[in-house]
Order: C-alpha cells, then structure tokens, then sequence
C-alpha cells in the first residue's frame, strides 16, 4: 500500500489570501499546505504537493504519480470546468483521485456549476474554504485503506 498522496492546486491559488478574499478567504496556500502537513504527518502519511498555472505540468504530474502515490486530491481550479486533458490524465491513471473546491461551485456562475473532474473523481468536496482540504485529505487517507 501506497501511503503518499499527491495534492494539485491548480491556477491562482499561489494568490489565496490576496485576490477574491470575499470568496475564498484570507487565508494563504502556504497556511493551507501547512494544515495539511499537520494532518499528514498524524496518520502517517506522505504529501507530495504541487501548485501550477499551466495545464500541462498538472497533467505531467499526474501522469507521473502512477505507481508513486495511492491517491490523488486535486483542487483543479478554473480547469474544473474545461480541462479535458486533467480530466483524462486522472481517468488514466486510476488513482483514487479526490476533488476538492475552497468554494461551493454550484452557488457561483453558471459557467462553474460543470465539472469535467467530477465524473472521473471517487468524489467531490466543496464550499468548505479550507476544511473543504482537510475533510478532501481525511477522504483520500480513507482511500488508502
């Protein structure tokens, strides 16, 4: 059993606790990663964390982690709602894969209400802010079981 697990946060979120703080807080991706750290190193497990802009190094880095991790949680950002190659490199892989959002998706635009993730994904948490990571985390720890 594989007791790493590979956390994604997609485009924009290096900027948490500077843009939108309305929406998604005041609370940094630094501060985030932290939490989850705490959390990971309690029940024994070993994170391996990204944050990119580009499509590309997201999807790369799942292809990657095949082998290498036992799941997957991935806040995939604006590539939620479009990104067909995140959504195949997941479907690819087959990693127990968990979708995480600071925000609740379905009470933004109309434009956020699809995920091309979700379908893919063991399953989806969002609306939380950032316990919307930490329940996201404690799910994928409960895939490596």
């Amino acid at each position: 059993m594989l007791k790493k697990i590979l956390v994604i946060h997609g485009p924009n979120l290096n900027l948490l606790g500077e843009r939108e703080v309305d929406v998604y807080g005041h609370f940094t991706l630094e501060e985030i990663d932290a939490e989850l750290k705490k959390i990971a190193k309690d029940k024994g497990v070993e994170l391996d964390i990204l944050q990119s802009s580009s499509e590309g190094e997201i999807v790369d880095k799942i292809g990657s982690a095949r082998g290498q991790v036992g799941a997957i949680v991935i806040n995939p950002a604006g590539y939620t709602h479009y990104s067909v190659a995140i959504r195949d490199a997941i479907a690819g892989v087959n990693i127990p894969t968990v979708e995480v959002h600071l925000s609740n998706i379905y009470a933004r635009e109309e434009f956020r209400h699809k995920s091309v993730i979700a379908p893919v994904a063991t399953g989806q948490i969002a609306g939380f802010g950032v316990e919307s990571y930490k329940l996201g985390l404690q799910a994928a720890i409960n895939l490596l079981k």
